[in-house]
């Protein structure tokens, strides 16, 4: 009997179903950039280990955004309790605490000035799982087992105290036992996570697709603009509102003038389900290309494109200077990898993520390229890129500084696998 109920604990640790994968932790902090009120910030949310409990929120300021203010609204889509505060966007935030009373899906507002952006988000809780019930449930057990036993035994009642000494063995037998194999499960979804979908469909949630637009639609040169995302999904063509955090942005746009002479790389706001909002200001008439890099839940990431024009006489703007990286080859072939290298101006912070970023897009832009600098010991940024044909390519390099986002211009010409200068 006491071997058959051992094996009845074994298997039910071994062959316990696992629990449905999830693309979210409990505990983790939430990073999100965002580009709002000609600022560049990173929202962080911090992991909550209790509710109700304290939510703690962070403003970490980047390019002209040091000082300023956020205010912050909470509010739970599930019950509807709602907490304000203000945060102050700082290199090193003093983080703003307040209080969540359920797990569940929330809604965080941000306003800075006249910009406002929604950001969803979920409050998890890590739950305790079945292998700590059954460890300490059996040690709980086997300990009034083995006090019955002794008990028993003193009484000089010999067969009834072995039956409860063996079942204080099988108690310890099963907690043991739950330790040593609980690692090997998957973990179940914390407090607040989504329910599991029912009925995927094969190959995850389709792709978005977007429509692009400016408000006003004819912007004019040094004239500020809004530049609108709309995302639908593939299939049903209803709002797409399910993007992730996709390092550390719902996502990046970058927008460049045909000529390359413009350059920008933002995050914008989530104004509405499925809509995407960021301020701009172009400082020359042109044809202008925009880029949107994200990715939905149970789907991939993809790259949305579109274009805008701006018209009228071009305002006064600075002029930008190019850089000259290192390049390894000098010339680097299309389809091979290529090294590059550049000097960073001040200390390096963290961005989104990494290091530095880079930014290739070919002449015509039908190409655009983003990699990722990954931890260059000293004071050089070191990329390495594929350039997919021949031709020239312009490019943007980026890092952070102490309140300041450097952004380094150059071009790379790309020879073909055959050339003479392909070696």
């Amino acid at each position: 009997m006491i071997r058959a109920f051992l094996l009845a604990a074994v298997l039910v640790v071994v062959f316990a179903a696992p629990a449905a994968a999830h693309n979210v932790t409990a505990g983790a902090d939430l990073r999100i950039a965002q580009t709002i009120a000609g600022a560049e910030v990173t929202l962080v949310i911090k992991g909550t280990s209790r509710v109700p409990g304290p939510l703690r929120i962070g403003v970490v300021a980047y390019e002209r955004a040091d000082g300023l203010q956020v205010s912050l609204e909470v509010r739970s889509l599930t019950g509807g309790h709602t907490v304000t505060g203000t945060a102050r966007a700082a290199a090193e935030p003093a983080y703003t605490e307040l209080r969540v009373e359920e797990t569940g899906p929330h809604q965080l507002t941000l306003r800075a000035g006249s910009a406002v952006a929604v950001v969803p988000f979920r409050v998890l809780v890590e739950r305790g799982s079945a292998g700590d019930f059954l460890v300490y449930g059996g040690l709980f057990a086997a300990g009034l087992l083995l006090v019955g036993g002794l008990l028993t035994g003193a009484t000089s009642r010999r067969g009834p105290a072995m039956l409860l000494s063996a079942g204080a063995a099988a108690g310890v037998t099963v907690a043991a036992m739950v330790v040593v194999f609980e690692p090997m499960l998957p973990p179940g979804p914390p407090d607040g996570a989504a329910p599991t979908a029912t009925a995927q469909p094969a190959g995850g949630r389709p792709f978005a697709q977007a429509r692009m637009e400016t408000a006003p639609a004819r912007p004019a040169p040094g004239q500020e603009f809004t530049l609108r995302v709309d995302l639908t999904d593939g299939s049903t063509g209803r709002p797409v509102d399910d993007l992730v955090s996709h390092h550390e942005a719902l996502a990046h746009v970058v927008v460049t003038s045909e000529d390359g002479r413009y350059f920008r790389h933002v995050h914008p706001l989530r104004t509405a389900p499925g809509r995407l909002e960021v301020r701009l200001r172009a400082d020359r008439p042109g044809r202008y290309l925009a880029y949107a890099e994200l990715e939905r839940e149970d789907s991939g990431g993809q790259l949305l494109t579109g274009g805008f024009a701006v018209e009228g006489e071009p305002a006064a703007a600075a002029v930008e200077e190019t850089v000259a990286p290192t390049l390894r080859p000098a010339a680097p072939v299309a389809g091979r990898p290529a090294t590059i290298e550049l000097p960073a101006e001040g200390r390096v912070r963290p961005w989104l993520g990494m290091a530095g970023h880079l930014i290739v897009r070919n002449q015509d832009g039908s190409f655009l390229g983003h990699v990722h600098e990954m931890g260059t010991a000293g004071n050089r940024l070191r990329f390495t890129f594929s350039f997919p044909r021949p031709g020239r390519y312009l490019a943007w390099a980026q890092h952070a500084t102490d309140g300041r986002i450097v952004t380094m211009p150059f071009t790379v010409d790309v020879t073909g696998p055959g050339s003479a200068s392909a070696g």
